[in-house]
């Protein structure tokens, strides 16, 4: 403190030690937050299934081989004769948009309940001094945590389902003729799509707990 009054310097916590208090809220909620993220891990993994069964048949369709290109129709891909590329259908999409959402619903009213189950956690550490941007900090963490275990678990065994699939639909073929780095890119897509949306669903309730008044929080019964 210096002569007039005024803090020279203020004491920030280390980036580490929040991202151990992360990790220790996310152990002792432990099965909240395993239902939050199992509902990523299966919109997650549909998405990287969906994406990776294209992927398949699109090598399929580059050999230019007549049985396999019949084989496809037969499996469900509206192909025109001179297509040489398919996609995911309306319904697959729709399908797709639908869990996205309900997931990051889900999110949002998981983190809301766990804001009014630590009310005074919260409360304390602003009475200590955490400023709105260190509780910020903390909901965005575990949600990053939680967000990269989902989808990353989600994506990998999507993708795993989609490779199956294919060996049981159309053989050896399905496997051999796949780009690998497009599929790469089909599961890091789908990483990336779950982390945002972890991210995204985690925004309002980090608000909502960063701008809590201290006495308020405190004053709650638990």
């Amino acid at each position: 403190m210096d002569t007039t009054g005024g803090v020279n310097r203020q004491v920030v916590l280390p980036f580490i030690k929040s991202v151990e208090i992360a990790l220790q809220s996310i152990r002792v909620r432990f099965f909240r937050s395993l239902i939050t993220t199992l509902t990523l891990m299966l919109a997650v993994s549909f998405l990287s299934f969906v994406s990776v069964s294209t992927d398949v048949a699109n090598g399929l369709l580059k050999t230019q081989d007549s049985a396999l290109r019949e084989k496809l129709i037969r499996s469900g891909y509206d192909l025109e004769p001179g297509d040489n590329e398919a996609g995911s259908t309306p319904k697959q999409r729709w399908i797709i948009i639908l869990s996205l959402l309900v997931c990051v619903v889900g999110i949002v009213n998981a983190q809301l309940m766990a804001v009014t189950e630590r009310f005074r956690e919260i409360g304390t550490m602003k009475c200590l001094g955490a400023l709105n941007r260190f509780i910020l900090r903390l909901f965005l963490l575990e949600a990053g945590m939680q967000g990269l275990a989902g989808a990353g678990v989600g994506a990998l065994s999507g993708a795993l389902f989609a490779l199956i699939n294919s060996l049981l639909h159309f053989g050896k073929a399905g496997v051999t003729s796949l780009l690998w780095a497009d599929v790469g890119i089909s599961v890091l897509m789908a990483i990336s799509v779950g982390c945002l949306l972890s991210l995204l669903g985690v925004l309002y309730p980090a608000f909502v707990a960063a701008r809590m008044q201290p006495v308020e929080a405190m004053r709650i019964e638990q």
